[in-house]
């Protein structure tokens, strides 16, 4: 018999730095989910990955308190800013322009984020890419 699904959540962890203190052990604990099983496992799975890199994360819940998580890649603004190497986006995009990027940043960025993205092959993922970049005021060359 299949488990009764109760629900889902989503939060935004830093990869290989889930630990029990706010925002996720009171987020996980009021959902009935075990908070120490849940830090165990996602940082098991996010261990290969840059540690502190945000990673949003889908988890769904059951009745029987067990759960699944699907971790997804880090937000295009993170990549873009760290290859900008910019605190944060521009103040005015269409203004003045932050940080600049090349090409080849932007196709690794696209390749990274794939699996997340609706896009059908790499350039239209790249096109994605591009449009984040210009709302963020960061220029490619």
């Amino acid at each position: 018999m299949a488990k009764k699904l109760v629900g889902s959540m989503k939060l935004q962890v830093p990869a290989g730095q889930a630990n029990p203190s706010p925002p996720v052990g009171p987020a996980l604990g009021q959902r009935g989910i075990n908070i120490m099983e849940f830090c165990k496992a996602f940082n098991a799975k996010t261990a290969d990955m840059e540690p502190g890199a945000p990673c949003p994360t889908v988890i769904t819940y059951y009745q029987d308190k067990s759960f699944t998580m699907d971790i997804k890649t880090p937000p295009a603004a993170y990549y873009l800013k760290k290859a900008a190497k910019v605190k944060s986006g521009g103040a005015t995009p269409s203004h003045k322009t932050a940080g600049t990027v090349t090409v080849a940043q932007v196709r690794e960025i696209a390749e990274a984020k794939m699996p997340d993205l609706s896009a059908n092959d790499i350039e239209g993922a790249m096109k994605i890419i591009l449009g984040s970049a210009r709302s963020m005021g960061i220029e490619v060359k």
